[in-house]
């Protein structure tokens, strides 16, 4: 593989970690618990990119990236609606909307230009931009991927009454608000945050990864599974009630 192609798949993973991929696909995830959340948004985080690695995208990017710093301020709204109603429980929708996480890894993208991602772009001008896009995708997916099928079993587990992920549901929604506000309103008012990207990012990943491990432990297998068990016959009841 083209070296070019391997550092475009390391900022990828890189860009991954960045806070605002945490804030909105924890945050999304916690609306709309669907493991496939961190996919798609990767999806459309990375269309994107490869949009403007190839020089195509820059208009569009420009007319929506006002959009970015509100939408991510809205799913801290949302969380923070959920943190005050003290609500565990996610309603089960039957058939999941596949554009919500795409299009919101679009906007994102669009909005929120980090190291990274710039860096990226000046890789393009280096190698066939078509593949650093889909090497820099590619990065993304795995971490964000990785990220969205965490999070949907955290939120599985807290409706399902495990009593440690709903205390790890909680915090994750401090975090998602926390993050979601700053970033939201970082870019809003002009602030440069760039720089604390990567140490913000890491320790966010970090500090997830390790709320939920905790969320799971102190739960034999068995346990799990009977939990596991018990949302998947509630959402089926659900489903066929609708």
């Amino acid at each position: 593989m083209n070296a070019l192609l391997i550092v475009g798949l390391a900022l990828g993973m890189r860009h991954g970690t960045d806070p605002d991929h945490l804030a909105a696909i924890d945050g999304l995830t916690r609306v709309r618990p669907r493991s496939t959340n961190g996919v798609f948004f990767a999806l459309g985080h990375g269309l994107v990119v490869i949009l403007l690695a190839v020089g195509i995208g820059r208009f569009l990017a420009g007319r929506f990236a006002f959009l970015a710093p509100w939408t991510l301020i809205l799913i801290g709204v949302l969380n923070l609606w959920r943190l005050f109603r003290n609500d565990s429980h996610v309603g089960v929708v039957p058939r999941p909307v596949v554009a919500q996480p795409l299009l919101l890894g679009m906007l994102l993208a669009a909005g929120f230009e980090t190291s990274s991602q710039l860096s990226a772009l000046i890789l393009a001008g280096e190698t066939n931009p078509w593949l650093l896009g889909a090497a820099f995708s590619g990065g993304m997916v795995l971490v964000d991927g990785v990220d969205g099928f965490l999070a949907a079993a955290t939120q599985r587990l807290a409706v399902a009454g495990s009593e440690n992920a709903k205390a790890a549901s909680r915090m994750l929604g401090v975090l998602v608000v926390s993050f979601a506000f700053g970033l939201g309103g970082a870019e809003l008012a002009g602030v440069d945050l760039s720089r604390f990207a990567f140490p913000l990012g890491l320790t966010l990943f970090l500090t997830v990864i390790g709320i939920r491990i905790w969320a799971r432990s102190g739960t034999s297998p068995s346990k799990l599974r009977d939990l596991a068990a018990t949302y998947q016959f509630e959402g089926d009841s659900a489903s066929a009630s609708v």
